[in-house]
């Protein structure tokens, strides 16, 4: 079986910074405003931006 890497969840502490950086680059999403997370589609793979307290409240681990 070939591996790979298809999902990546960035936990970040300002989700609205981040999406405009990575608009910035020239990626696209088609997520909305106000949205809990951020996806973009990065040839194969999706990169998913989530704002880090949340991402550390779900993964039932202390955000530190």
């Amino acid at each position: 079986m070939k591996q790979r890497v298809s999902l990546i969840t960035l936990g970040v502490a300002d989700l609205e910074r981040s999406r405009r950086f990575y608009e910035a680059l020239g990626w696209r999403t088609g997520a909305e405003p106000g949205d809990d997370v951020v996806f973009f589609q990065a040839g194969e793979m999706v990169v998913a931006l989530w704002n880090r307290a949340r991402l550390a409240e779900d993964s039932c681990v202390e955000d530190g």
